[in-house]
């Protein structure tokens, strides 16, 4: 799907990413049992009944309409979420999917003329945010055709405002489309994250802290120290290594964002230690 400019390509799926297949996979097989006019009736988003059914600005970006509906949404969010996910942290990439979601019920709200499902506007903010990041990563269309993701999102954008004036269409899909995607716009431009660094960009060497050296445990031991028996290190020394995984294991897991000033002063000690031997 994105070589070279972009991040590496890997079937790594990040823990948040592999939550929302499941639960997404969960409802369809849900609205396969109890049958699409109940879960449409309840779960759907629905612009003519937002208050008995307020609920469904939430429940209807977990529901499809079919299999390929399904298939074609989890399969964008299965390529572009995880590298969002690694760069961001666990919890902010959540909070960025479901803002996309709600944007898409929020312009539903005013627009639309039908009951509204679908990941879609969620993962189109999604593209959006990885554009953002990457905006000249070759996207590979069918596996075949090098598109930058920049033009790429850029023509899903226009394909989304024409839809919305088209009288012969899903007009409904299209809001959804153009609502994730003003969402996801504002809420990268805005930043609302207390002093994190901005979502929609690379991060720059200015804005960065002080620069970390992170090593894995056999990394923090010289060459001497390494040929020498494993007796030679002190339960001081196997503490504050066991504690360097740790934090090692949240950064994989959420991120350097989610490391508090402790965590950091500890990476800084190590990568001084290392330095000094």
């Amino acid at each position: 799907m994105y070589r070279d400019s972009g991040p590496a390509f890997s079937f790594t799926i990040t823990p948040v990413v592999k939550k929302l297949l499941l639960v997404n996979a969960v409802v369809f097989g849900f609205t396969l049992l109890a049958g699409p006019s109940f879960t449409y009736e309840w779960l759907a988003f629905r612009a003519d009944h937002p208050l008995t059914r307020f609920w469904g600005a939430f429940t209807y970006m977990f529901v499809h309409g079919g299999f390929w509906h399904l298939f074609m949404n989890m399969l964008v969010l299965f390529f572009f979420g995880p590298p969002l996910e690694a760069r961001w942290g666990g919890r902010e990439f959540l909070r960025f999917y479901l803002v996309a979601g709600l944007g898409g019920a929020a312009l539903g709200l005013l627009l639309a003329n039908g009951p509204m499902v679908g990941a879609s506007a969620a993962v189109y903010g999604v593209m959006l945010a990885f554009a953002m990041n990457w905006p000249n990563a070759p996207i590979y269309v069918w596996g075949i055709f090098p598109v930058k993701a920049k033009w790429l999102v850029g023509v899903f954008f226009v394909l989304a405002l024409v839809g919305t004036f088209d009288p012969g269409g899903s007009r409904t899909a299209h809001f959804a489309h153009l609502g994730g995607l003003i969402a996801a716009l504002l809420y990268l431009k805005a930043d609302w994250r207390p002093g994190g660094a901005r979502r929609g960009t690379r991060p720059s060497a200015r804005r960065s802290p002080r620069p970390l050296a992170i090593v894995p445990r056999e990394l923090t031991r010289t060459r001497s120290d390494a040929a020498e028996p494993a007796e030679r290190e002190t339960a001081d020394e196997r503490g504050l290594l066991d504690e360097v995984d740790r934090v090692l294991d949240k950064i994989s897991a959420q991120g350097m964002g989610s490391l508090s000033a402790e965590e950091r002063a500890l990476l800084d000690e190590v990568s001084r230690r290392r330095r000094t031997n």
